[in-house]
């Protein structure tokens, strides 16, 4: 089977070792690729947001899978296009999509359909998002709030503000951050108190099927400080949550989401990302995604067993529920290394060094997200996020001990990275 992958980060390095793995896999292509992901699959030189590019060479390469990596390509409609031209892809619709592409529409979706999340109100621009906080519905002047772009920001566009005088910075500041198109609308947001776990799982539209809860570290600095990121770590681990309250997730929020779906006609199908924190009063959702998340792909995928072209028959057949989607014990970790500058203003360039070395630790792989390899073998620094050191094992703490072990050995000038994810 030929199979596309569209990306070209540290997930898309993963979901394409993945498919390197599949019995039913003959042929894979990424596009446009990394350095790295070369090694597991022929790079192709076309941007993920080129939709009629990637229709034209499915067809020509006579691609039989197509698997979505990113929210851009998902927003812009691959999945409507490839369907049209009678094309296997995995993904949501279009507008299905909406749920992670416009936070103003995902916030009404889960007031509409019951689910449990903040407090809420969208604001059509600064102006009025200012004059909302000072009405004084989000409390008084020192209380903190959650100012959120309504657009795609590669998960840059959220400010969790300690006060009111942070967060009307942010709004002010929210356009130059992620672009005006995102910040056209801004959402606030009452900030949840509590546990933050990710939940993903695979949908065929009416079943699904949970994978591995993860923790994401999203700021940049030890001890959650600084702005956020795309993603500097994650973790699996059975004790994340409970299955007292992974029923609850699934009855409460999974299941009135997937129903609300199919009741607005926008079914769901391929991979939903749940953000959720687990509240004194339950768990509520912070934000939906469409798809994989980065790096939280490469510490799931590391424990999945099950052939993952079998599983994406099952999400296009609408036969999940017939399928059983095994998964290593244990746990896993991935250490994010980022370019010096990172997150504002990524140095790129740099020539990286111990890759050899760090790929020979015990249960570790290295996936990369922005690199390129020049006509001599040499990798560089192509990106903020650089690499992602994924690490599995019996344990968290092996697991971290292994990941960290291999961080050890690689270097680049001013290589940034934290040293207490999982902690």
């Amino acid at each position: 089977m030929n199979i596309l992958v569209v990306g070209s980060g540290g997930r898309e390095h993963a979901i394409c070792h993945l498919f390197s793995k599949s019995k039913r896999a003959s042929k894979i292509y990424c596009a446009p690729g990394n350095g790295g992901i070369a090694a597991v699959a022929e790079c192709v030189p076309i941007k993920a947001d080129d939709i009629e590019a990637l229709c034209e060479f499915a067809t020509l390469k006579s691609i039989e899978l197509t698997f979505v990596g990113g929210e851009t390509s998902l927003a812009l409609g691959i999945v409507d296009e490839f369907q049209r031209r009678g094309r296997r892809i995995i993904g949501p619709s279009k507008a299905a999509a909406k749920l992670e592409a416009s936070k103003a529409f995902a916030k009404d979706f889960m007031s509409v359909h019951g689910i449990p999340t903040a407090k809420y109100v969208t604001a059509h621009s600064p102006g009025f998002a200012i004059l909302e906080l000072e009405s004084g519905d989000f409390g008084d002047a020192s209380k903190p709030v959650v100012v959120k772009a309504d657009g795609l920001a590669a998960g840059k566009g959220v400010v969790i503000a300690k006060n009111r005088a942070e967060a009307i910075t942010a709004i002010n500041e929210m356009a130059t951050l992620v672009g005006t198109a995102a910040a056209d609308k801004i959402v606030l947001e009452e900030c949840l108190t509590g546990r933050e776990i990710s939940l993903l799982m695979f949908c065929d539209s009416e079943h699904f099927a949970l994978m591995p809860a993860t923790r994401d570290h999203k700021r940049i600095g030890e001890g959650d400080t600084g702005p956020n990121t795309g993603g500097m770590g994650t973790i699996t681990e059975g004790s994340l949550v409970s299955p007292d309250q992974t029923n609850e997730i699934i009855e409460k929020i999974i299941k009135p989401t997937l129903r609300g779906c199919a009741k607005e006609d926008i079914p769901f199908r391929g991979v939903l990302f749940i953000g959720l924190m687990l509240t004194a009063d339950g768990p509520k959702v912070l934000e939906y995604n469409v798809r994989f998340g980065d790096p939280e792909t490469q510490s799931i995928l590391v424990r999945l067993e099950t052939d993952v072209v079998d599983i994406c028959d099952a999400i296009l057949n609408g036969s999940l529920d017939t399928l059983e989607i095994k998964w290593r014990t244990g746990s896993s970790a991935t250490i994010v290394l980022a370019a010096e500058g990172y997150p504002a203003k990524p140095r790129t360039g740099d020539v990286i060094h111990g890759l050899d070395e760090a790929t020979g630790v015990n249960g570790v792989n290295v996936f990369h997200a922005g690199t390129s390899r020049s006509a001599d073998g040499e990798f560089y620094t192509a990106g903020g996020r650089v690499l992602g050191i994924t690490a599995v094992a019996d344990t968290l703490e092996d697991a971290l001990t292994r990941a960290y072990s291999a961080v050890d050995k690689i270097s680049w000038p001013g290589m940034q990275y934290r040293r207490d994810i999982g902690k």
